[in-house]
């Protein structure tokens, strides 16, 4: 089974559907579906070439199914160690950073400020829009538009993905 590990404060929605026992990591896992967005960008229709076309944005995402529950309070320090040194260790030459280098007592007031939460993933679907419907000539002419001049996140991935997509139907 996959595992998705998170932080979240106590007053966010998710952790609103806890009810008053939310600080209480006893209580029973949630339904839960996190959606996980990646590249996306705006198309013009004047990108395309052809006549008829419209406006869209092309996306991709991943929607992660499954039940959420609180960790106990304890579980939050190893937690964050092991999610740091995840991504610290990413960053080398720099040295990586640890919940050590903090101030006495910091480290634990930071913590109380949020909560620690597992999430058992039972499904995964990924989805994406990236004019795969339309010609490959016509799609590549305004892949390039997304990477010179699209608005969106990560425009040239999706310029990329739009050149390598195949013609199919959907995604």
């Amino acid at each position: 089974m996959c595992r998705f590990f998170c932080h979240l404060a106590p007053k966010s929605r998710i952790c609103i559907c806890f009810g008053p026992t939310l600080l209480r990591a006893t209580t029973e896992p949630q339904p839960c579906v996190i959606a996980v967005s990646g590249p996306d960008s705006y198309i013009s229709p004047d990108w395309y070439g052809v006549p008829h076309q419209v406006p869209t944005w092309n996306d991709i995402a991943v929607h992660l199914r499954g039940t959420l529950r609180l960790m106990e309070p304890d579980e939050l320090h190893p937690m964050l160690d092991r999610q740091s040194a995840h991504f610290e260790e990413q960053l080398t030459p720099k040295t990586p950073w640890t919940t050590s280098k903090m101030t006495d007592g910091v480290m634990d007031r930071m913590m109380r400020a949020i909560v620690p939460c597992e999430m058992a993933i039972t499904e995964i679907d990924g989805t994406w829009k990236l004019s795969q419907n339309i010609p490959d000539a016509v799609r590549h002419a305004a892949a390039g538009h997304v990477v010179s001049d699209g608005i969106g996140s990560e425009r040239a991935t999706v310029g990329t993905i739009m050149h390598d997509v195949s013609d199919a139907k959907d995604g």
